[in-house]
């Protein structure tokens, strides 16, 4: 009675430890496309993206006010030392004999002035400066969109690992039980004399195994629930649920033409080293400006006051500057130089580009043929694994082979098992990747 007692206890503790476990876990469900979604809207990466668009958009308002005009405002009050000043005028004596009147005595003076100068023309510097930084915002907002691609594949690749240690834990579990009640059998049969001992004590040797290979799988399954967690921005106890469609999607039956088609239209790192090409000859033309001269609408005002001695007010001035930089004829060309380099350098990042597209587009296509073969070769052997599992087990129960052979077909088949989950998994990650290549990833997910 005490220890029926004792065991309704212990029962009712774990059930109370397992209820605060689940309380404290919340589960959540989610499809490959809403992992995408969540993802993006919480990624840190495209924080900094939005930053860098801000930058751009700020240097383009910048680039703008080089079109406003200039105002300047100073003044100051100085006091003075006792200065001696001889004013001599046109008729006073050559000897210096004269009686003029003598000088006030000057202790302090004051002055204000205001300048104003208004841009209109600058060799087209100004223009150039504003058209090249709206090449550049709109290159900014291209590598963002190129980052959204990148990051929803890493997340559908974070989704897949996560759907893999899922589907291990359970296969792995359905083979446990196996193999746990054929271990009671052979208990049984080892009582009643008709097995060996060393055949009881391998077959529980291999179930020892699969229970090290469930913990394992398990502590997979938490480091990619956790990383699933943080990419989502969600707590790190939030267990996700993945949904097993997302090895049904079949990829589609395209050429390899229209994958490099589509990512020269649609990659938005093309597109954004094109922009960067464009503002870079904006920059050989803004450096070639350098060598004209600059034209400005000029005005002014100055007010002066030194006590006892002289007052200036109303000073205003107007006019047209032009401004000439002859040292620019021998400094200019560096710049020049230096903006060509630039432009030659983006031209050759564009080709290397062009044949990187080319070889990640093959590369990437071959390996989701690839993927989608392996499944084909992997169900097959799960069918021939069954079959010899059936045949060693029927052997076995007629004493035609040894316990070693009944559980080297058991491995097989379970072996077998997890890799056409894995398959499956892999083949949906392959065409992922194929789309985030081809830069159309985003389109899909959003179908």
């Amino acid at each position: 009675m005490n220890k029926r007692i004792t065991t309704i206890i212990a029962l009712f503790l774990a059930l109370v430890v397992l209820s605060g476990n689940l309380s404290a876990q919340e589960v959540k469900k989610l499809s490959v496309e809403e992992a995408v979604t969540l993802g993006l809207e919480s990624s840190k990466h495209l924080k900094i993206d939005e930053a860098k668009i801000l930058q751009a958009t700020a240097a383009v308002e910048e680039a703008k006010n080089h079109q406003l005009p200039d105002l300047k405002i100073s003044g100051s009050y100085m006091r003075l030392t006792s200065a001696h000043i001889n004013m001599k005028s046109a008729q006073e004596p050559a000897d210096g004999s004269g009686s003029g009147s003598a000088m006030p005595k000057i202790s302090q003076a004051m002055y204000g002035m205001a300048n104003l100068t208004m841009p209109l023309y600058a060799g087209g510097k100004i223009r150039y400066g504003i058209q090249s930084a709206k090449y550049l915002l709109e290159a900014a907002r291209l590598n963002t969109g190129n980052d959204k691609n990148a990051i929803a594949y890493n997340l559908i690749e974070a989704y897949a690992n996560l759907f893999k240690a899922a589907q291990a834990i359970q296969v792995i579990k359905e083979n446990l039980a196996a193999s746990q009640n054929r271990d009671s059998n052979f208990i049984r049969l080892e009582d009643n004399g008709l097995m060996a001992r060393n055949d009881r004590l391998k077959a529980q040797l291999q179930t020892s195994d699969i229970e090290l290979q469930l913990l394992e799988a398990q502590n997979n399954y938490t480091i990619a629930n956790v990383n699933m967690d943080l990419l989502l921005g969600l707590p790190e106890s939030t267990v996700i649920e993945v949904d097993s469609a997302f090895i049904s999607a079949t990829a589609e039956e395209q050429s390899l033409v229209y994958y490099e088609d589509k990512a020269f239209q649609s990659r938005n790192d093309i597109q954004a080293l094109d922009y960067q090409q464009k503002a870079a000859a904006l920059g050989i033309k803004s450096a070639r400006a350098d060598y004209l001269p600059s034209l400005a609408l000029t005005g002014g005002y100055i007010a002066v006051n030194v006590p006892k001695f002289l007052t200036v007010t109303n000073a205003i001035n107007g006019g047209i500057g032009l401004q000439y930089n002859v040292s620019s004829l021998w400094k200019a060309g560096a710049a020049v130089r230096k903006a060509k380099a630039q432009a030659l350098e983006l031209s050759a990042s564009r080709e290397l580009l062009n044949d990187n597209v080319r070889l990640q587009i093959n590369r990437d296509y071959q390996n989701s043929i690839l993927a989608r073969r392996k499944i084909e070769v992997y169900n097959k052997a799960e069918i021939q694994a069954a079959e010899n599992y059936r045949i060693t087990k029927n052997k076995y129960d007629n004493s035609l082979v040894t316990i070693t052979d009944l559980l080297d077909a058991n491995v097989a088949l379970l072996s077998s098992k997890i890799n056409v989950s894995n398959a499956k998994a892999d083949a949906a990650l392959a065409y992922q990747k194929l789309l985030e290549t081809s830069g159309i990833l985003i389109q899909k997910t959003n179908q």
